[in-house]
């Protein structure tokens, strides 16, 4: 099993920046793949970012040149660097680890960003 605790979110303005921390409670270094998944009110949860066992990265489009996905396996932690924030990113942030045929969610964190 793996438990996922994210934080960093919260209310940031348009154009600004947050970064997002998933730690895991075990080697995120025997973990094939990580991501970020978001949903927004009356949305699907839709893909943000992944990051593979390898340090492979995919963004989304609606994300990219503005989000970086990076892992420290020495701190069994995943982040999610996100700046140029817009307010259609306002959602819930959740992390996800995928291990074999099973994936492991967080709660989630919240962020916002004010027009």
């Amino acid at each position: 099993q793996v438990q996922l605790v994210e934080s960093g979110g919260g209310l940031v303005q348009a154009g600004g920046s947050l970064r997002l921390s998933c730690a895991a409670s075990r080697s995120t270094g025997t973990i094939n793949t990580m991501a970020w998944y978001r949903q927004a009110p009356g949305k699907q949860r839709e893909l943000v970012a992944n990051i593979t066992r390898g340090g492979s990265t995919n963004n989304a489009d609606s994300v990219k040149g503005r989000f970086t996905i990076s892992r420290d396996n020495a701190k069994n932690t995943v982040y999610l660097q996100m700046n140029s924030l817009k307010p259609e990113d306002t959602a819930v942030y959740s992390c996800n680890a995928h291990v074999v045929c099973i994936d492991y969610w967080g709660k989630g964190t919240q962020v916002t960003v004010s027009s």
